[in-house]
């Protein structure tokens, strides 16, 4: 089976549709997208893109995904992250409903995709965490899972871990350390990580003409540009990596 794995897609639909129109996602068997896809300027219309790959696509929540639909009902007061707090008011009821059904993992074959970690949806794993930290996100885990798949971090790697295969591939629409959506593609025991170049330039202005957002025109231009170097995202990280 061959898996293309879409992550962190926040909201982006024109990194989203260059990556859809890869041929090798195109070809795909399953699509799997592992979260946060919607804390971002257009998240009605990347679900509603996203709905038409029908079967193809398995579906998991992310913690901003979470914390949108935590918001939108009245289960907690305020997202720190100010578009995702605009993105929940964005969404259709039924948008809603469906974004609360979510798993928080998927498991096809030996292959295990989560948001986080397989026991939540915001820890935060690098590819340089020591071996004890994957050896405490993976406890319970059962030994007949060979391959993790996480997002979370917009960090793309491929390591191993304890003799599993880790892959992150990285973030569709909120890359960090260099511009372009980035995605995976599985194909049976292989993964590779995948970057899709588009027109950056003509997706920020599209943004800034259709999102009500009032910073939109600064939200593209630093994420989608990948303003934040994979140095200053790693060290942010960091902070929190060693800490559960």
């Amino acid at each position: 089976m061959r898996i293309a794995v879409l992550s962190d897609v926040h909201g982006v639909l024109p990194a989203l549709q260059a990556v859809l129109a890869e041929p090798d996602v195109l070809a795909a068997d399953l699509v799997v997208l592992t979260g946060d896809v919607v804390a971002g300027p257009q998240p009605a219309r990347v679900l509603d893109r996203l709905a038409g790959l029908g079967e193809r696509a398995a579906w998991l929540s992310g913690n901003a995904d979470r914390e949108v639909v935590e918001l939108r009902r009245g289960l907690r007061a305020d997202i720190p992250d100010p578009i995702a707090r605009w993105s929940a008011g964005e969404l259709r009821p039924e948008q809603v409903d469906f974004l609360a059904g979510l798993p928080a993992t998927v498991r096809v074959g030996d292959v295990l995709f989560c948001h986080g970690t397989p026991r939540a949806d915001d820890e935060v794993v690098l590819v340089d965490s020591p071996l004890r930290r994957w050896a405490e996100a993976f406890a319970g885990l059962d030994e007949s899972v060979r391959t993790v798949v996480c997002g979370n971090t917009h960090m793309p790697f491929l390591r191993l871990a304890h003799g599993r295969l880790v892959v992150n591939p990285g973030s569709v629409g909120m890359p960090y350390g260099r511009p372009g959506a980035h995605w995976a593609l599985l194909d049976g025991d292989n993964a590779q990580l995948r970057r899709t170049r588009y027109d950056t330039e003509a997706a920020i202005a599209a943004l800034v003409s259709e999102c009500a957002y009032p910073d939109i025109a600064a939200w593209a231009e630093y994420h989608l540009r990948a303003a934040a170097t994979d140095a200053q995202a790693l060290a942010a990280f960091s902070r929190s990596a060693g800490s559960r």
